[in-house]
């Protein structure tokens, strides 16, 4: 606990560092919204149906990346003992989002600007919208699509972390994380950089959630599963690897709603983020598979599927700033460099992270965010310019916005699972445990068989 407070300060010291360079910077903002605005942005604002169109379904394809997606994904990771649990964990995480986002989630992030840290509330309870209604941040879809395309992005964020908590937590305590770092870490994180908040003044790139999605729910993971401490039994033993891969694939797929869907219209600018998308997640499975192949002698089902995951994350801040070839390396090094954090990262450093949330999301967030400030191509987004292209600037922009976001979230991640522990307490009893957090948190099995 020491050595975890010591930490705690040098990244208080981070992110407060970050704050002040971000108000000293004279950069002036890209174009970018949230997640962030194609070139033709300029436009007047008029609802077009096409693009009203593909944003109801890129919409509806980011849910899917939560229910049934994660759910089936990190449920099927799980112990049997453990498999609906953890299910429910996504799928409350959902709920719960779905109310509070509407009424003070959209308001907080992306109405207004106060300090550069947080949104107003001129929009509470969705206050003044109609079906007509246009916000600046998508000027032809009406402005209640984006707030659900939006919720979706804080219902996965929130449900993300919960990889790294499977199989010890109260479910109670699940809960209230659920209500507290939503309020407390997601909305003002999305604001900083979507909402037009201090690290959209900085210049920070992220297309469609590298800081604000997987940096946020990784270390959200990483300081909440040394909190909670190791299970009794750390080994992972997956219940059902077929469901794994089916959980793998309606990630993939719904991935294309959340990075094409960021371009906020059926435009090129889509299309880039789409097939960026599906090359960097394919490059990045065959090399974690290569990479375990190399390491273990054997290309394991798990490590292909976790790799296409890896290649998700890394690219989503990337996918509408870079080309193909910025792509194909990202999406090398993200089959590389997460698969080394989850092997003897992990294991040397000692703290169980059950469904390597920290290890695949926050690492390959961080590597995504930084590598888009080497790779983004003006000619494929004018927002974006990157150190290849003769802005060395947009790296240490890229490398300040991943700093500030790791050391806010560890920091209220702490503070709000130290709240948990004083109101509800965090772990299940050790019987409990053993049973199983099926039978004893919900009085259910996930499979009924003789």
């Amino acid at each position: 606990m020491k050595r975890l407070l010591s930490i705690m300060m040098v990244l208080a010291l981070l992110c407060f560092s970050g704050f002040a360079l971000a108000a000293d910077e004279k950069a002036p903002a890209p174009a970018v919204s949230a997640p962030a605005a194609p070139a033709e942005a300029a436009a007047p604002m008029k609802i077009d149906t096409g693009d009203t169109a593909w944003m109801i379904v890129a919409t509806a394809l980011v849910m899917l990346m939560t229910l049934p997606g994660l759910a089936l994904f990190y449920g099927s990771l799980a112990k049997k003992k453990d498999a609906l649990n953890t299910m429910a964990m996504s799928f409350v995480a959902f709920c719960i989002v779905s109310i509070l986002w509407v009424v003070y989630g959209y308001t907080l992030t992306f109405s207004g600007d106060v300090g550069g840290f947080i949104g107003d509330m001129s929009k509470f309870m969705l206050a003044g919208i109609g079906v007509n209604s246009i916000t600046d941040l998508a000027k032809t879809i009406p402005e209640y699509i984006f707030i659900v395309f939006q919720l979706t992005f804080a219902a996965i964020t929130v449900a993300l972390a919960s990889g790294s908590y499977i199989e010890r937590m109260k479910f109670s305590a699940w809960v209230l994380f659920c209500v507290l770092w939503m309020t407390a870490v997601y909305i003002p994180v999305a604001h900083w950089v979507w909402g037009g908040g201090f690290l959209a003044k900085l210049g920070a790139l992220d297309f469609a959630g590298g800081t604000v999605v997987h940096i946020n729910a990784g270390f959200a993971g990483l300081v909440g599963a040394i909190l909670l401490g190791k299970r009794r039994e750390a080994n992972l033993i997956p219940n059902n690897l077929t469901l794994c891969v089916i959980g793998a694939g309606l990630l993939w797929f719904g991935w294309f709603g959340f990075n094409a869907g960021s371009a906020l219209g059926a435009n090129g600018l889509a299309g880039a983020a789409f097939i960026n998308t599906n090359t960097a997640t394919a490059v990045a499975a065959v090399a974690w598979m290569m990479t375990e192949w190399m390491h273990h002698k054997k290309p394991t089902v798990l490590g292909l599927a976790s790799g296409a995951v890896a290649g998700l994350v890394a690219i989503t801040p990337a996918a509408g700033f870079v080309n193909i070839s910025g792509a194909i390396v990202i999406g090398a090094l993200a089959g590389v460099v997460p698969y080394m954090a989850v092997a003897y990262l992990k294991p040397k450093l000692g703290y169980d992270d059950a469904l390597d949330a920290f290890g695949i999301h926050g690492i390959a967030g961080t590597l995504g965010a930084v590598l888009t400030g080497i790779f983004a191509d003006p000619a494929i987004n004018e927002a974006g310019k990157g150190l290849l292209y003769g802005n060395p600037g947009q790296l240490m922009v890229q490398i300040i916005a991943c700093g500030v976001t790791i050391a806010y979230t560890a920091i209220m991640t702490f503070i709000i699972f130290m709240i948990i522990k004083a109101v509800v307490g965090l772990r299940v009893d050790a019987e409990d445990e053993v049973t199983g957090l099926d039978e004893s948190q919900h009085g259910e099995k996930a499979y009924n068989l003789n």
